[in-house]
């Protein structure tokens, strides 16, 4: 029994696990970093998007932005927890795309492939330079640039080169 007025104990615990869960609810979240082979810029690589996905309503497909990929990520609920794919433009970590889904696949050569679905929308983060790597890299949610929003607007529509150019300044 409680004092009148005060809180019964179940639900201060109650209470403070939904918070404590909240607080937590993207701590398992991973993302994956990507060279985005071919790509001048991120509006190249939004242009690309665009064309592909175009392509496809014209062929009578559900419009779908996805990359395929050979190996199959092994840590997938923390990457639906959340993550995103982080693109490498010209050696650097230039933008990224929320995963929606990640579907592993047997191609006709029977090579396993896996096809990571994205949320067609680029966001710009804030540039970090990257050495060349192959396939993907698992990036955790502490090591992420940040997105280049609110008050940074300005700074993702500047060109790629002007950007990069105060990045190794360290003016960003």
């Amino acid at each position: 029994m409680t004092d009148e007025g005060a809180p019964s104990t179940a639900f201060s615990t109650l209470q403070l696990a939904a918070a404590t869960l909240a607080r937590h609810k993207h701590d398992m979240t991973l993302h994956l970093v990507k060279l985005c082979v071919g790509a001048e810029s991120i509006a190249d690589h939004e242009a690309w998007i665009k064309e592909r996905l175009a392509a496809m309503k014209a062929r009578g497909q559900t419009p779908e932005q996805f990359h395929t990929t050979r190996m199959v990520p092994k840590r997938v609920a923390e990457l639906l927890d959340g993550g995103s794919i982080y693109w490498v433009i010209k050696g650097q970590i230039a933008s990224r795309q929320e995963i929606l889904d990640v579907r592993p696949f047997t191609d006709p050569a029977g090579v396993s492939r896996c096809n990571l679905v994205l949320e067609p929308t680029v966001i710009p983060v804030a540039p970090r330079r990257l050495r060349p790597f192959q396939g993907w890299r698992y990036l955790p949610a502490h090591e992420a640039p940040p997105d280049l929003r609110g008050g940074l607007v300005e700074v993702a529509e500047m060109p790629d080169a002007m950007r990069k150019e105060l990045r190794d300044l360290g003016l960003l």
